[in-house]
């Protein structure tokens, strides 16, 4: 039976919001949050920002959607913006990271297909999160999302993360492998880091074998780690890179973007979307870059990140189910020894919004807008809550 008119696919914590202000958030009752979650990496710039809201309500007024069968100029302006930020080749505009990521696989497969290769396959990784669709959720590397959706999309080759041996050795036995699409640090996974040469080691197995390296960037894009992609902490460029989340600011917006091999691959009629890079996300979306941009909001979230895991680190080292915090920039995880799902309702009764995934982790992604002083509070917040549900056990 459905509730409230609503097929029951997520299992939602018990309030409702209306209204926000920067890192602060207020239910229906008044009762004011601290937002440490953003609505998943979405709002990066916080709630309510001036000039996004600005952006919105005058293209409102001029012009919501044509489709794609003409030009663009937001899409056009915004799709040359990204490509100089990334300094790859070109977009594509989908409404989601499902959708990025699946232009991504189809690229592939368009790439190894053209190679002569009837079965082109891709390597993934475990324990990552690509989306939901039946392409995505094939890719993903967790078993809880694959359960009910078999037989599931063919073409996918597993690896463990952060292992290159492991990728050398499929390498040195598959054929069908075109391409590597991989997460530059796992959030659905537990905010996993991988080792420092990962990313560059992987590029260069990729040109050694001629394969598209396609970087999953839907949560750690757009000044979330401390540059504006992860993948700019190194010293190479991928093939394909896929963003959503914080492009938009909470208007729904993906892309693909493609470079050197990659870009000549889609041609009309091999890839679209209704409304992919319409004239209202494609604004709000280029407010959000120049944002980053202007106001340095990737360096902002380098020096909150650090702040706020040493914060973590001083305040929780005596806790008996602190492990660590990891970090880079504002995508912090705090492992505990003990699976910890209430916590999240916990914190929501005290006015915090967090997540907890992976059992055990505690999944901090505030805005990078944040004042030193409101990441302190995070901090003090979180680590209260953590201490005295340790006390608890």
């Amino acid at each position: 039976m459905l509730s409230h008119g609503l097929i029951p696919t997520y299992a939602q914590l018990p309030v409702t919001f209306e209204k926000g202000d920067g890192v602060w958030i207020y239910d229906t009752n008044g009762k004011k949050y601290l937002d440490a979650l953003s609505g998943i990496a979405v709002c990066g710039l916080g709630h309510s920002h001036p000039e996004v809201t600005r952006t919105i309500c005058e293209q409102a007024g001029r012009l919501l959607h044509t489709s794609n069968l003409y030009r663009i100029k937001h899409q056009q302006d915004l799709g040359e913006k990204l490509a100089n930020v990334a300094n790859m080749d070109g977009c594509f505009f989908g409404n989601s990271g499902a959708e990025a990521n699946e232009a991504a696989i189809k690229i592939a497969r368009l790439y190894g297909n053209k190679q002569k290769i009837d079965n082109p396959a891709i390597i993934v990784m475990g324990n990552s999160f690509h989306g939901r669709t039946l392409a995505t959720l094939s890719a993903t590397g967790n078993r809880k999302v694959h359960a009910g959706f078999e037989p599931l999309v063919q073409g996918f080759v597993r690896a463990p993360y952060n292992d290159i041996e492991a990728v050398k050795n499929i390498a040195a036995n598959n054929p069908n492998v075109v391409a590597i699409l991989v997460e530059p640090v796992q959030g659905e996974g537990g905010i996993n880091i991988p080792d420092a040469t990962y990313l560059p080691e992987l590029h260069t197995i990729c040109e050694e074998h001629n394969w598209l390296l396609m970087l999953d960037e839907i949560q750690t894009g757009n000044g979330r780690t401390g540059k504006y992609f992860a993948f700019q902490h190194h010293n190479f460029t991928p093939d394909v890179l896929t963003t959503a989340k914080g492009l938009g600011n909470g208007m729904p917006i993906g892309a693909c973007l493609v470079a050197g091999k990659a870009t000549h691959l889609l041609a009309p009629g091999n890839h679209g979307s209704t409304y992919g890079g319409n004239p209202m996300v494609c604004a709000t979306a280029l407010t959000v870059v120049n944002t980053i941009e202007n106001d340095k909001l990737s360096d902002r979230a380098a020096h909150l990140g650090s702040l706020m895991a040493s914060g973590f680190e001083k305040k929780l080292s005596n806790c008996k189910e602190f492990n660590h915090v990891r970090h880079m920039g504002l995508m912090l995880g705090i492992e505990l020894n003990t699976p910890c799902p209430e916590l999240a309702e916990k914190a929501l009764n005290n006015g915090l919004l967090i997540n907890v995934t992976a059992s055990s982790v505690i999944r901090l992604l505030p805005p990078l807008i944040m004042s030193d002083s409101e990441a302190e509070e995070i901090v003090e917040r979180v680590s209260q809550l953590v201490l005295a549900w340790a006390e608890s056990l």
